[in-house]
This record gives structure tokens, sequence and C-alpha cells, in this order.
């Protein structure tokens, strides 16, 4: 019985840990088309199309936190650390889609660092 708790906590981690690395990734490559959205006809839609891959990774995060504390044994800190990384990409959505680069493009920077620290600590 002991270990296939063992087991399922490693595969919850593990997880885990792909949802944060795929999280990081989409903000990198959205910063990237936020690039090409100020020098290329096609940036705008690589950044929309972004944003939605960028909130799913979020989500996907949410659920990887979720599957490694609940059946993992694992701790609700990630659910936590998570929840409030969801509730940061929606905020970024929606000042996105508001147009307020003024916010967007610092909580963008800011999205990327605590993602980088989150994979860090993992």
């Amino acid at each position: 019985m002991a270990t296939q708790v063992t087991a399922t906590a490693q595969r919850g981690s593990t997880f885990l840990q792909i949802a944060i690395a795929l999280q990081t990734l989409t903000i990198f490559l959205q910063a990237v088309s936020a690039g090409l959205l100020l020098t290329s006809s096609y940036g705008e839609v690589l950044h929309s199309v972004g944003a939605r891959v960028m909130y799913g990774a979020s989500m996907l995060y949410l659920l990887a936190a979720v599957l490694a504390w609940k059946p993992g044994g694992g701790s609700p800190r990630s659910v936590w650390h998570a929840t409030g990384f969801l509730v940061l990409a929606s905020v970024q959505v929606v000042l996105g889609i508001a147009h307020v680069p003024s916010l967007h493009l610092p909580l963008g920077v800011l999205m990327f660092g605590l993602s980088v620290l989150a994979l860090a600590r993992r």
C-alpha cells in the first residue's frame, strides 16, 4: 500500500513539474509574440492565440497541483500558488483585452518571474 501511495505521489509531482514548465514556456512565448505584435502583421494573431494557450496552461497547473495534493498526499501550498497564478492570468487577460499596456506588460514580467521561481522550487 505504501508503495502505491509513493508511486501516486511521484506521478503527481512529475505532472506538476511538467505543468509548471509548460506554463513558464507559454509565458515566455507570449513575450516573444508581444515583440512580434509591435513589428509584424501576424503578431496580433500569435499573441491572441498564445494568450489562450497560456491561460490553458495556468488551468493545467491548477489541475496538476490539485492532483499532486489530494490523491498524491502532497502539500496544499502548490494549490494556493496555482490558484494565485490563475487569478494573475485572469487579470492579465482582462488587461490585455482592455489594452492597458502600462499594467499588462509589467504583470507579464512578474508572472514569468513567478513561474520560473515555481519551476526552480520543484
